[in-house]
């Protein structure tokens, strides 16, 4: 289990909500500004890696058709539409951290994704995130 004050870790944490909270916004036509001193005040962390939270928050949003091409690939059998939201942005951060943007080893980033689902996704969600993260870096092993 990963240090609950370990900056890189809680970067994780943060840029996880965010996006979650960007895309639980039933009405995507209405913008809510999101300001992350609100929710480093709310989990009371002191301490994150800016650019790691910036660099996730940024590249998961701007390669998400492609990261999400990845998912539809690697879970056939889960429509993204279907996947728990939370389940969805992890994968999201993981592929991209450790396969598009390359910023951290792959295993890395699978070990880091397992550990959020853990935390904040359902009592299948480390197991479903393990799965088709295992099977992306498989793939990406071979070629």
């Amino acid at each position: 289990m990963k240090k609950a004050t370990d900056p890189r870790h809680l970067s994780r944490e943060l840029a996880l909500q965010h996006l979650f909270s960007t895309d639980f916004i039933p009405d995507k036509g209405s913008v809510i500004e999101f300001d992350i001193s609100q929710l480093t005040e709310l989990n009371e962390i002191d301490e994150y890696n800016h650019e790691l939270y910036d660099s996730l928050v940024a590249g998961v949003k701007e390669n998400q058709t492609q990261i999400d091409d990845l998912i539809t690939k690697f879970a056939p059998q889960w429509p993204v539409s279907q996947m728990k939201l939370v389940d969805i942005q992890i994968l999201r951060m993981s592929i991209f951290e450790g396969f598009i943007g390359k910023m951290t080893p792959p295993k890395v980033a699978i070990d880091e994704a397992i550990e959020l689902a853990k935390e904040f996704g359902g009592e299948s969600s480390s197991k479903f995130v393990n799965g088709v993260l295992g099977a992306i870096y498989e793939k990406n092993r071979d070629e």
